[in-house]
């Protein structure tokens, strides 16, 4: 069994930068992408950035050049690295694992492993 558990979130200055951890536990094993996602109150859940087998990162349009999406490989902890953050950035941040993933996706369905989450506040 897999288990993700986020830690990092907080809140923070509009323009300020905050950096997010999921540490990772068990083995998925073979091919396996990594994202982030967020959901604000009222909205879906929507993908932030994805990490993907071959170490591609792929973001939404909404951080590009803001959000940087990492790993860890040694101790197994995913990051998103969030500066310039503004007011709409404001939700609770999930990571997640897609075991035998082939393309990269911001789907949240298809997703097998997920976080606990962790709230991420931004005050202009």
């Amino acid at each position: 069994q897999v288990q993700l558990v986020e830690s990092g979130g907080g809140s923070v200055q509009a323009g300020g930068s905050l950096r997010l951890s999921c540490a990772a536990s068990g083995s998925i094993g073979g091919r396996v992408c990594l994202a982030w996602f967020r959901q604000a109150p009222g909205t879906e859940r929507e993908g932030v950035a994805v990490l993907n087998t071959r170490g591609s990162k792929i973001y939404a349009d909404s951080v590009k050049g803001r959000f940087t999406i990492s790993q860890d490989d040694a101790k197994n902890i995913l990051y998103l690295q969030m500066n310039s953050l503004k007011p709409e950035d404001t939700a609770v941040y999930y990571c997640a694992a897609k075991k035998n993933c082939f393309t990269s996706s911001f789907q949240a369905t298809v997703y097998n492993y997920w976080g606990q989450g962790t709230q991420v506040t931004v005050s202009s």
